[in-house]
């Protein structure tokens, strides 16, 4: 909470609704075998695999918004569990490609299905998903999205662990 306000911060209701959100989605996806970070990336890979797209890791971090490293990380446990193919790219041989396989498409198209009524069920006080008050509410998400975000002060070994 913030010093002249009664109420919490917008910032800590964002956090809060976040963490609400992956503990819903991690639960919800539990038996087919996923996780809230492991769905992210698989839905991610499935809508640009429909679209004609093979992303790269890379491609497919920036679209995510995760580390690439982190996707490398996911990318490889799926890998394992037979749900994702990584091969280099031809044009690119540092880079690695990603696609679904038969059965993590499928796995997918079901965790696709769960999500989307958990959301209707988050929405709901918003009159569910296709509301305009949803579509209000995601147009607001969008636009604290697209925001930079960078530290207004340099840290430095004067000003650390000090509050601003």
């Amino acid at each position: 909470m913030s010093m002249g306000s009664p109420g919490p911060t917008p910032g800590f209701l964002v956090w809060r609704l976040a963490n609400k959100w992956r503990v819903a989605v991690d639960r919800a996806l539990a038996p087919l075998g996923l996780t809230h970070a492991q769905y992210s990336l698989v839905a991610s890979l499935y809508g640009m695999q429909r679209a004609g797209e093979r992303p790269s890791q890379r491609r497919l971090a920036d679209h995510t918004g995760l580390e690439a490293l982190y996707v490398s990380k996911l990318a490889r446990a799926l890998e394992s569990a037979g749900m994702v193919e990584r091969t280099r790219d031809p044009r690119d041989p540092r880079a690695v490609q990603l696609g679904l396989t038969d059965q993590g498409e499928a796995v997918t198209r079901r965790a696709v299905e769960v999500v989307r009524e958990l959301l209707q069920q988050l929405l709901e006080p918003l009159g569910g998903l296709d509301s305009p008050r949803t579509r209000a509410f995601t147009d607001e998400l969008t636009t604290l999205l697209d925001v930079s975000l960078a530290p207004s002060v340099p840290i430095d070994e004067s000003n650390r662990g000090a509050t601003p």
